[in-house]
């Protein structure tokens, strides 16, 4: 094509007079879909999925909306809804374009097929483009230079892919896949949000996603704020305008027939009256005072050809029960529902947070026959979590400390060793101090870790690692880290244990789930009503995803979470093992502790005075394989004074 030529495209573009165009009418004017990304090939339709109206609608250049959410299923065309867009802004209001993705793998795969096709089919696109010459630089890969525009096509997994770029159009596909963090600790969806500040008055930004794990959901916090709009279509019997629900279909015992029930008059609705009752229907908004467009639906709108009949969904229903991952999978891309574990219902923050006792911080309630304690390291501080045991392995927080200070420093390690020195004083005037000290030494703290375990300050100090298996025990056998001057390994160097912390975090939310419905004195986990408020929101900070088998964070801090998992962690020392305790081996403890405070000594067998008394060891074992305190003598060895590692 000359220049010439083209030029003169340009400026008839650019002189003819406009007609008025909604994203659907110039859709239906001019969209094709291909074969490549669609069932359904050919010329777009919208009325073949009338939903989709107004949401592309909102999307044209005369709409006064700027922010809109769009929580759909699987298969209902939220993909096509943004390239639809995409096509329309680029031939028919032209201005900067960015379209992101979570990650390169979705980020490749819209490229091929749904982009590329779009351009091949479409020719109202392909006359708007600079070039379609595959080696020239205004028609790139990831980049498509128009008239009057251009179109970016970022992942969000890189902070470099979302920077310096100004667009007045903005996509965000699949937001709920997004990092919740990037490398350099932005938040991508928020650096997202401000490449359109240079339109203040004409920007659009659209956000489509299948929701995930309740709690983390990116696309149900925005449908939050949204106006929710749900989509109402009226009875074929009395005409009563309602939002289908997955609780109002139902299905014979065979699994042979499928009905939706009416919830005004009661009389089922088959589902070949459905295609004209989604011609009818309308959007309704929920929350109207909000000035976020909100929309959601789910896969009893499918239309016939276009996503599966009511009795295949019911079918996959009920081969989803009692397989987590399954029914993750399809609330979340059926329903287009945010998935939240049975277990985690009665776990919310403020629900423990009611919970609290009143007892006092570093003050044991009676219960407590013994402690552990789980140090979280950060950057500029350590969280300790200090928790106390008791029979059934019962927890109290006894306390929970933040020591400011690197732990490249020797400060911050002095303090720890200050806190954790100080005996915990029981109810009953009984002295108690920690069994073992389990201290994280993941991230590059791990060598001031190793130093501090290896001067053995505190009692039983263990320096621990995350394992990288999501099914590991709550304590790996411990591994000997450090080698003699002649290369061999040091069996009085340090020795590293790996914490399972899925099954750690199971463990404990389970408890704390089955705590909702006991009495304060049969509850397993206990915490005081002294703990600061941000403690209990840190302690459920993660949430499960049973698909990836494995917690991921909130966007709150979660160290008092990790800190108790690392004093659970601690209670399996090879030296304590009190989860393997029996009600024998409980009693012989409370006696010996009772005997220790009659003779004025504290729980390590030490009186005030220093002499030494008889130490406990838990090493030996009953025919059963559970721990049995035996009374022991000091062991030495190689001139080394063992006890320290013994009492109790």
């Amino acid at each position: 094509m000359s220049v010439g030529v083209r030029l003169n495209q340009v400026l008839a573009r650019t002189l003819q007079p406009r007609r008025p165009l909604t994203v659907s009418q110039w859709c239906d004017e001019h969209m094709w879909l291909s074969s490549k990304g669609s069932s359904k090939p050919g010329r777009w339709v919208t009325d073949r999925n009338p939903p989709l109206r107004e949401p592309m609608d909102n999307m044209s250049v005369r709409s006064p909306v700027h922010d809109q959410v769009c929580m759909f299923p699987i298969q209902f065309g939220k993909s096509q809804l943004a390239t639809n867009a995409i096509a329309y802004w680029m031939d028919y209001a032209p201005a900067p374009i960015m379209y992101a993705l979570p990650g390169e793998a979705s980020f490749n795969k819209w490229i091929n097929q749904k982009l590329n096709p779009m351009i091949e089919v479409c020719a109202a696109v392909r006359r708007a483009l600079s070039s379609t010459a595959s080696r020239d630089s205004a028609n790139q890969r990831a980049f498509k230079d128009f008239a009057g525009g251009q179109l970016y096509v970022e992942h969000m997994g890189s902070p470099q892919r979302l920077k310096s770029t100004t667009v007045k159009y903005l996509g965000v596909d699949e937001i709920d896949e997004a990092p919740q963090q990037l490398s350099t600790g932005d938040d991508p969806v928020k650096m997202l949000d401000g490449r359109t500040s240079s339109f203040p008055t004409t920007y659009k930004r659209l956000y489509i996603s299948t929701p995930g794990i309740a709690g983390l959901s990116r696309i149900a916090r925005l449908y939050e704020k949204s106006d929710q709009r749900r989509y109402h279509v009226p009875c074929p019997h009395c005409g009563h305008y309602q939002a289908l629900q997955w609780s109002g279909l139902v299905w014979s015992p065979d699994v042979k027939h499928a009905w939706y029930a009416c919830a005004e008059c009661g009389v089922a609705i088959d589902e070949h009256h459905k295609p004209d009752m989604i011609a009818a229907g309308r959007w309704v908004a929920g929350n109207p005072d909000s000035e976020i467009r909100g929309y959601t639906i789910n896969c009893l709108y499918y239309q016939f050809g276009l996503g599966p009949r009511w009795l295949d969904l019911v079918r996959e229903w009920l081969d989803a029960q009692n397989d987590p991952a399954a029914l993750k999978t399809f609330i979340n891309d059926r329903l287009a529902e945010t998935w939240e574990d049975p277990s985690m219902r009665a776990v919310k923050h403020n629900v423990i947070a009611d919970r609290a006792e009143p007892y006092r911080l570093r003050t044991a309630p009676l219960g407590v026959l013994a402690i552990t304690v789980g140090v979280d390291t950060q950057d500029n501080r350590l969280a300790v979590h200090i928790v106390g045991w008791g029979r059934g392995m019962a927890a109290w927080t006894l306390d929970y400390v933040e020591l400011p200070g690197d732990p490249a420093e020797e400060a911050v390690w002095l303090s720890l060793t200050d806190l954790l020195n100080r005996p915990i004083e029981r109810a009953d005037g009984v002295l108690l101090r920690p069994l073992a000290v389990a201290i994280d030494a993941g991230g590059h703290r791990t060598e001031a870790v190793k130093h501090y375990v290896r001067q053995r300050l505190v009692t039983r100090p263990m320096c621990i690692f995350g394992a990288i298996p999501n099914n590991a025990p709550i304590l790996s056998k411990g591994k000997l880290a450090d080698v003699t001057w002649r290369g061999r390994t040091d069996k009085r160097g340090i020795t590293i244990y790996h914490v399972g912390t899925v099954a750690a975090k199971h463990y404990l939310y389970s408890r704390l789930s089955a705590d909702a419905e006991r009495q304060p004195e049969a509850r397993l986990v206990h915490f005081s009503d002294e703990l600061p408020p941000e403690f209990f929101p840190g302690l459920v900070s993660e949430i499960y995803n049973p698909v990836k088998n494995r917690f991921e964070k909130r966007v709150v801090r979660n160290e008092p979470l990790d800190g108790w998992v690392y004093a659970y962690a601690a209670t399996h020392h090879p030296e304590v093992r009190l989860h393997r305790y029996t009600k024998a081996d409980w009693d012989r403890l409370d006696e010996r502790l009772l005997a220790g405070a009659a003779a004025g000594s504290d729980s390590r067998g030490t009186s005030p005075a220093g002499a030494a008394t008889a130490p406990v060891s838990t090493e030996g074992s009953d025919s059963r394989g559970t721990s049995t305190p035996l009374a022991a003598k000091p062991r030495r060895r190689r001139g080394i004074d063992t006890r320290e590692g013994w009492g109790l």
